[in-house]
């Protein structure tokens, strides 16, 4: 009992070692000029769309602070917003650097319900609900953790003017559950696939947006009316 207790501080330890040292590594990463941090430069199209307007996001399946971030142009120059993410380790990242922003671990669908995520591990963008995703990827030694899912409008309360979705298979879920009458984002970058882009793309349209830009899987639309 005492050697699990030790191992379990010991961890505990380590882990907020960790935190505080990637809290200085993103106060200076802060300080390095970096044109782009996004996959596929998906933020610079994003940083130029919204120039000099200052407003907020709401970030779905946010992943990293860093790395991938399609937002951290935009925090950096003044923006904030909401972002969340099914991994504990990624709003632990955002809690400690992104501090203007609400960091929020849940994980998002089209209904509250039970459901598995496959976790490929701590470090991965791939963390999903969706066993496809696990497939398509090839992802071995998966972890199933239960965990019951939540919908948009029980996080999200205030209007905003971006909106990123990067679910991993879940992004067409969870886009309709947004009522875009009631959120008006001026863009919004999605994940689109060929099975969903059909309907991500029926939905955008009835709702008033029309595509900007596409790099690769990301697919960008602007509000028209």
């Amino acid at each position: 009992m005492f050697k699990n207790t030790r191992k379990l501080i010991d961890y505990k330890s380590f882990y907020k070692i960790y935190l505080l040292f990637f809290y200085f590594k993103f106060k200076i990463k802060l300080l390095i000029k970096k044109k782009t941090y996004s996959h596929l430069g998906e933020d610079l199209i994003i940083d130029k769309f919204f120039k000099n307007f200052n407003g907020k996001y709401v970030d779905i399946g946010c992943f990293h602070p860093i790395k991938y971030s399609n937002t951290l142009l935009l925090y950096k120059r003044g923006w904030s917003g909401l972002n969340i993410d099914l991994n504990p380790l990624s709003i632990d990242l955002f809690k400690v650097s992104r501090v203007r922003d609400v960091n929020i671990l849940a994980c998002l669908s089209d209904k509250k319900k039970n459901v598995e995520i496959y976790y490929d591990n701590d470090f991965s963008a791939l963390n999903s609900i969706s066993i496809n995703n696990s497939k398509k990827f090839r992802i071995e030694n998966i972890k199933k953790i239960k965990i019951k899912t939540k919908i948009f409008s029980d996080i999200v309360k205030e209007n905003f003017d971006f909106l990123n979705i990067d679910a991993e298979g879940e992004d067409f879920k969870i886009l309709k559950t947004i009522n875009l009458k009631r959120f008006t984002p001026k863009l919004i970058n999605i994940e689109v696939e060929p099975a969903n882009k059909k309907n991500i793309y029926k939905y955008l349209k009835d709702n008033g947006y029309k595509i900007l830009k596409i790099k690769s899987a990301s697919h960008i639309f602007t509000k028209t009316d």
